[in-house]
């Protein structure tokens, strides 16, 4: 009997520990990348959704903000980040290549940190 008890504590606490592990489907965060105007909102937002798993994507140019719902099953912020930055823009995280940014279209060359 004591055995049996635990023995059902710890597949309890087996259970209990698997399930904070578990990603969330609709984890919302909200990142910096900087872009100057409407092109750059179609483009940043364009690149994010490139991304599997990524749900939703909404640019704002006033501060610079990018409020993103992701899927954490399917990709990361960190995908998310490397995409925009492929196409040119600086995130908080990750810098997109001078090649990438001067790639960009003359007004969108915002300034580089």
């Amino acid at each position: 009997m004591k055995n049996l008890l635990i023995g059902m504590m710890l597949l309890f606490v087996a259970l209990s520990a698997q399930a904070q592990d578990k990603k969330n489907k609709n984890a919302k965060y909200e990142i910096e990348v900087l872009g100057n105007c409407d092109l750059c909102k179609k483009r940043i937002e364009k690149a994010s959704f490139s991304v599997k798993g990524v749900k939703s994507a909404e640019y704002d140019l006033d501060n610079n903000r990018l409020q993103l719902i992701i899927n954490e099953e399917k990709c990361s912020v960190l995908d998310v980040k490397k995409a925009i930055a492929k196409v040119g823009h600086d995130t908080d995280e990750v810098k997109a290549t001078d090649e990438d940014y001067e790639n960009l279209h003359g007004c969108c060359h915002y300034e580089r940190k």
